[in-house]
């Protein structure tokens, strides 16, 4: 299950202090100030990691506290800076201050590091402020307080293709039947509670990354059903599938149940209405094989779709036409022309 949302607690290290000390040996007169500085506090540091893809590890341990710096010494021996803290998030997450709701980073770049939480400086000892005219000084200075913060990270998904559609439009069966995801699958609305991901394998080394979105319905982008949590993950896809279940059980009508969802794209986001789609009729083993092509070409002119804009005719239940999916969503994602050899 994918975890999109997680609240972490993260504090720095406090600098070390630094010390007042005179040096005293027996055969050494006036040996004068030798007291040491402190150390750094340890920062703490975000960073991108593209083999994670899931918060569920804040879940368990939202505590990230870096340790303090050593005091300093006499024989103006510097204490130790600690060492910094790098807490690894996946690429996507974006980063709020949960107190104030300030923007902190959005990190998005394998390797990425961001600095949430800074180190106490190390306090200066003694030896600092010896002058010719201030030669015992007694002074030393404390070290710099701890930063201590409570953050939000959001999770969007990075995929190349999210799935979108009515609820029971057939996304999570499509999910699973074209990747090794395990996705959720009943004859009920809503089944995804939460955004899943999959890897498709194409022949030739290829690979693309799905995103099964939850079922929107009218009404998302102003907070209804569980679509608006999540119309936002599809923000970061390359491209969207676009569901559109051929014979709905509940007697709609497909080319309303398309305009709904385009609606909500629109309200939502604009940018996010503009993204390439590719418009996949589903659940064609349900039509009568007679019946299937005059079907798909009304479909396809009720809905608008224009010359070059062929949609895709699947059945997740018996494997057809999920290589053409396949060929035309990569194809649409890299920008280029789907080869023909599944037509063969």
């Amino acid at each position: 299950m994918l975890v999109d949302e997680a609240i972490i607690h993260v504090r720095s290290g406090k600098g070390g202090n630094g010390v007042t000390h005179f040096r005293r040996e027996k055969s050494i007169m006036k040996g004068g100030p030798d007291g040491g500085d402190g150390g750094r506090g340890g920062h703490v540091i975000l960073v991108g990691d593209s083999h994670l893809d899931t918060l569920v590890e804040f879940q368990h341990r939202p505590h990230h506290f870096a340790k303090n710096g050593e005091n300093g010494a006499k024989k103006k021996c510097h204490g130790s800076d600690a060492t910094d803290l790098f807490v690894r998030v996946p690429l996507g997450s974006i980063v709020h201050d949960a107190e104030t709701g300030e923007f902190v980073a959005d990190i998005v770049e394998d390797g990425q590091r961001v600095m949430v939480a800074e180190g106490g400086k190390g306090g200066w000892g003694n030896d600092r402020f010896k002058t010719a005219t201030h030669q015992s000084p007694t002074e030393c200075t404390p070290g710099g307080e701890a930063v201590e913060r409570t953050l939000r990270l959001e999770l969007k998904l990075i995929a190349d293709i999210g799935f979108v559609g009515l609820p029971n439009a057939g996304k999570s069966t499509l999910l699973g039947a074209t990747s090794r995801a395990n996705a959720k699958v009943g004859d009920y609305p809503f089944t995804t509670r939460r955004p899943q991901l999959g890897i498709a394998e194409l022949p030739g080394d290829r690979r693309i990354v799905l995103a099964d979105i939850p079922g929107l319905i009218e009404g998302a982008s102003e907070g209804a059903g569980l679509g608006h949590d999540f119309l936002r993950h599809i923000e970061r896809t390359k491209a969207i599938v676009h569901l559109v279940d051929i014979a709905p059980v509940d007697g709609s009508k497909p080319a309303e149940n398309y305009r709904t969802i385009r609606g909500e794209l629109h309200a939502f986001s604009p940018t996010l209405a503009e993204k390439p789609e590719l418009v996949v009729f589903s659940k064609i083993d349900l039509i009568p094989e007679g019946e299937r092509a005059k079907r798909t070409r009304r479909l396809a002119t009720e809905i608008g779709l224009g010359k070059g804009e062929e949609p895709v005719v699947i059945s997740a239940a018996t494997g057809e036409g999920m290589r053409e999916l396949l060929e035309r969503a990569y194809a649409l994602v890299k920008g280029e022309v789907a080869p023909t050899e599944w037509r063969r």
